[in-house]
């Protein structure tokens, strides 16, 4: 059994005609060619400097809140009352 997570993806318009295509050329599965997409862009975004940037930002945010709701600590919908 291969381990995954299974997505579903809208295709627009003429793009399901051309990615089945495509792969019948390349001889290659549909998925195949969604996993190398998605394999390209998440290396663009990691040389990124502005990317970077944006994840460090994230990672500080969920950071704070993980270590608030770990302690305990309230807030939300929970301090309006």
């Amino acid at each position: 059994m291969i381990n995954g997570k299974v997505t579903s993806v809208r295709l627009l318009g003429d793009q399901p005609a051309e990615l089945d295509t495509v792969a019948r050329v390349e001889g290659v599965s549909v998925s195949e060619i969604v996993r190398a997409a998605i394999y390209q862009y998440i290396a663009t975004r990691r040389a990124d400097p502005e990317f970077q940037k944006r994840l460090k930002a994230q990672v500080e945010e969920d950071r704070e809140v993980l270590e608030r709701m770990a302690s305990g600590g309230r807030g939300g919908a929970e301090n309006q009352n």
